[in-house]
């Protein structure tokens, strides 16, 4: 599997703006961390027999999973019949449901 970390000036941005709200007392530690947990997330590609073993694991239906990831449900039946694949948001948050399970986004 491919694992991909990008470098961006916009996530630097957002990074240094985060830090200083939170230096500011305006974004708790916890949020911090989760803010910095997913901002050097490394992720990988994830094939659709993977996202479909993930997501019943947890026990949730496409719908659900749909909601939680802020998609459509067609995306998500999309991302399990290899139609189309994750990236972006979607795709970091899957990797992180497969490293600390689905509670880690909730």
């Amino acid at each position: 599997m491919a694992t991909t970390r990008r470098k961006s000036r916009i996530l630097d941005e957002m990074h240094e703006t985060a830090r200083g709200l939170h230096s500011a007392g305006l974004i708790s530690k916890r949020r911090m961390g989760e803010f910095e947990a997913l901002c050097h997330l490394n992720v990988h590609e994830m094939p659709p027999q993977k996202i479909k073993s993930l997501r019943e694991r947890a026990r949730i239906s496409q719908a659900v999973l749909a909601a939680i990831l802020n998609t459509s449900l067609s995306t998500v039946q999309k991302w399990e019949a290899g139609d189309k694949k994750p990236s972006g948001p979607s795709l970091k948050l899957l990797n992180l449901i497969e490293r600390k399970g689905l509670e880690a986004v909730l």
